[in-house]
């Protein structure tokens, strides 16, 4: 099998035929010296993708990630030793629509078997965020309209996170049929896990003060309607777009008129105008994490331990009851 270290994101399931994983070395940056394995190797576009595939392969795979710990994932742009190691993969596991130069190289590399996360679940239309708020510009929605309307989000919703797992084990265990029972079996425990994470969610927010919170971009709105709250973005899908003064204005009155006390910020972009906007509304800042990498910053080493910390901190600002 061809070894491979990387992470990917885009959005097409071309072929769940021979797929190849291998050990989650995705946060690594020594990733670059993976080479022919006797396992299964996988890349993967970022770290929800790669967890994805280091839970359901277990020994069986090899995982790398294209996006290292630290970096923004909407901003990577893939190098030529990436697009090399890629076409030696044997397998790619992305989210299209989220990393255009992950779309591009995956597209180019000629790989059997692609998976795109997009595919196994439905994403939704929540452009209207960046559109109604002026945060994106006529040309470059004309340019690819269509996928900068699809929130790319879906792993923030453990529920959608779960179909996507489902789909992931289908195509392990066709990939490699010799390890298909463990493949199966990995994946039945990670979906139990994702299912014990939504029941927490949705006990954990159903009695609060307030149901609406600030985040300093528009990841979480699967999750807001997954448990029945509202998220108001700062920024639009683009954590690094910024937001127009009448967007500022705005917040300040909902925040009053809804009982707002809160502004969430991440840790992978600044959080200067969160803090501002706080700070001239008289609200408190808390972390709310959309996992799109693991840092010393995280409040937790894996997925579900920060999406703890993520319920923890909408309690508290939530007035949780």
């Amino acid at each position: 099998m061809n070894v491979r270290r990387h992470h990917i994101s885009g959005l097409a399931l071309t072929a769940v035929t021979a797929l190849g994983i291998g050990t989650l070395s995705a946060c690594s940056s020594d990733s670059a010296a993976a080479g022919n394995t006797d396992k299964f190797d996988v890349v993967a576009s970022f770290y929800p993708m790669a967890f994805l595939a280091e839970q359901i392969g277990g020994d069986h795979v090899n995982v790398s990630s294209l996006t290292e710990p630290g970096q923004e994932p909407h901003d990577l742009e893939i190098s030529a030793k990436q697009t090399a190691q890629l076409e030696e993969s044997d397998a790619a596991l992305y989210l299209k629509g989220l990393q255009p130069s992950v779309d591009e190289a995956i597209g180019q590399a000629g790989l059997k078997t692609t998976i795109d996360a997009a595919t196994l679940t439905t994403l939704e239309d929540h452009g209207a965020v960046e559109d109604d708020h002026g945060h994106g510009g006529e040309e470059e929605h004309a340019e690819s309209e269509q996928e900068h309307a699809r929130d790319p989000h879906i792993w923030l919703d453990p529920v959608k996170y779960a179909e996507v797992a489902k789909g992931v084990g289908a195509a392990f265990e066709k990939a490699d049929p010799d390890h298909a029972a463990d493949y199966k079996k990995n994946t039945e425990a990670l979906v139990k896990k994702l299912d014990g994470l939504n029941t927490e969610f949705a006990d954990g927010l159903k009695n609060t003060k307030s149901k609406v919170f600030f985040t300093n971009h528009a990841a979480f709105t699967y999750l807001a309607e997954r448990y029945g709250l509202t998220m108001e973005a700062i920024s639009g899908l683009d954590p690094e777009s910024e937001p127009s003064p009448a967007r500022i204005r705005e917040l300040q009155e909902e925040a009053k008129a809804d009982g707002v006390t809160t502004v969430f910020y991440e840790t992978l972009v600044s959080d200067k105008t969160a803090k501002t906007l706080a700070d001239d509304a008289g609200l408190k800042t808390d972390v709310l994490d959309p996992l799109e990498g693991i840092t010393d910053k995280s409040k937790g080493d894996d997925y579900f331990q920060v999406m703890e910390a993520n319920l923890k901190a909408l309690r508290t600002a939530l007035g949780a009851k």
